[in-house]
């Protein structure tokens, strides 16, 4: 298959200064399935035949990434002057892998078919060969050959997840793959073809010893990068790879929401996820993760919320996530349930309606308990949540409002926080308070203090409350 496209002049380089050495060269990866979607390629990674050692001695400026596995990242400036980074791995093969991902032996080959042979999918395997061109370093569109031996072109063409070969092979040398499989189904919105979906169901002891921090990060591509991630989620419980690393999730699957819901749990946290902005998805996926422990059975899910906490650390701490984005997620899925009734109507003739807004004081106690930062993310977790939900009472009008109040109470400069107050440790200190529990309890008391009344913030007033209190 030949195709138009426009190779940056800096990865022209790189190649023109292998070829010109004699050595042969590929550009590969997902640049080539990117180009034969006529999308745009962000990463562009090379094959070629010289060794490691080679390059390294023809790119005095490169960086030994992986002499191992034969890469090196060649840095070359772009037409602009400014460096630019190409990865460059000699081809090879592998075999005897260990621990599910990774293999013991490594040997380097000349040959660029079996190079192509052991990598993952049929739609990763192909190669555009940049040996013999004549590149003259311009950013110009031009044809170029790709060389397909394991028919890439007619997969993408099928929007089919094919693996190279004999798939439970495949699976077997990287555990990884089977969870790179689903996310590119969901990315590309491909189906996985029915020899590698088996394959992916008869390898699960492989994908269980691949670690937490790689499933994590293909995971949440899985997330990020997918239309409807839960497309690639549901390939996930369907193969048994969701269980692996998020078994809780399971739990939802098929436990009715009897009351102001169509979707049972599992259905409803994949589709809030569907519905999610970026920023939430996982707290969308996550928000309603309790829902099976605290089943009544009648519809109701009380302390859903609150129970839900627990379990998001767990979850989160298994993955290994930053302890910051965990309690960023559990915030969000704490207090996702909230409710700003800014208005509703009376049982009249006239229909009037009644507005019955948060005091200040009680949007003050939301802002503190929530997060300055986190408010607007809650926002988008309570939209998505309601979107997602055909049978949902939401109205936008209560996030429009509540966010007029929450304007309007910061306008006013009122304490929201510990910083805000006109008194501060330092003060309490010459009052004998020593450093610790104590004194964060007084600071946390005079900080209800000012939010139900914001004119008791003087360090007058404060200074008397915690003589009072001492």
């Amino acid at each position: 298959m030949k195709v138009r496209f426009k190779i940056p002049s800096y990865v022209q380089k790189v190649a023109s200064i292998l070829a010109k050495e004699d050595y042969d060269v590929y550009l590969v990866g997902g640049a080539i399935r990117d180009i034969v979607m006529g999308r745009t390629p962000h990463d562009f990674d090379l094959a070629t035949s010289a060794l490691p050692d080679e390059m390294l001695e023809i790119f005095p400026r490169s960086v030994a990434t992986g002499v191992k596995f034969g890469t090196v990242l060649a840095l070359v400036p772009d037409i602009e002057g400014e460096n630019r980074e190409v990865e460059v791995t000699t081809f090879r093969s592998e075999s005897d892998y260990v621990d599910g991902r990774w293999p013991s032996k490594v040997e380097f080959v000349n040959d660029i078919f079996k190079d192509l042979g052991r990598r993952d999918f049929t739609i990763n395997a192909m190669a555009l060969n940049l040996s013999d061109s004549d590149l003259n370093g311009e950013d110009v569109e031009r044809e170029w050959e790709i060389f397909d031996p394991f028919n890439g072109v007619a997969d993408i063409n099928s929007k089919v997840i094919r693996a190279v070969g004999t798939p439970i092979e495949r699976f077997k040398e990287d555990g990884l793959r089977a969870f790179k499989a689903c996310r590119l189904a969901s990315q590309l919105d491909f189906e996985i073809e029915e020899e590698t979906l088996k394959a992916i169901k008869e390898s699960i002891p492989v994908a269980k010893q691949v670690s937490m921090e790689r499933i994590r990060d293909e995971f949440m591509k899985l997330l990020l990068k997918s239309p409807k991630p839960s497309k690639g989620i549901e390939l996930m419980r369907e193969t048994g790879l969701l269980n692996i690393f998020l078994p809780e999730l399971l739990e939802g699957y098929g436990v009715e929401q009897k009351l102001y819901h169509s979707d049972d749990v599992y259905w409803h946290s994949l589709k809030t996820c569907d519905f999610a902005e970026d920023s939430v998805k996982l707290a969308a996926l996550l928000h309603d993760i309790a829902k099976p422990r605290t089943d009544m059975g009648n519809g109701h899910f009380y302390g859903h919320d609150v129970v839900a906490v627990q379990m998001v650390d767990e979850i989160m701490r298994r993955l290994k996530f930053s302890k910051s984005e965990t309690d960023r997620v559990k915030t969000l899925v704490r207090n996702h349930m909230f409710y700003y009734p800014h208005a509703q109507k009376e049982e009249s003739k006239e229909e009037k309606v009644v507005f019955t807004k948060w005091s200040d004081s009680a949007v003050r106690r939301f802002i503190r308990r929530v997060g300055e930062e986190n408010i607007e993310d809650l926002f988008k977790l309570r939209i998505a949540d309601a979107t997602s939900n055909p049978n949902s009472a939401f109205k936008p009008d209560e996030i429009t409002e509540l966010q007029k109040h929450i304007s309007k109470v910061r306008q006013e400069d009122m304490a929201i926080k510990i910083e805000d107050m006109e008194i501060n440790g330092e003060d309490l200190k010459a009052l004998g308070v020593e450093p610790g529990r104590k004194m964060g309890e007084i600071l946390n008391r005079l900080l209800d203090i000012v939010i139900e009344d914001p004119l008791m913030n003087t360090k007058e007033k404060l200074l008397e409350e915690a003589r009072r209190m001492l």
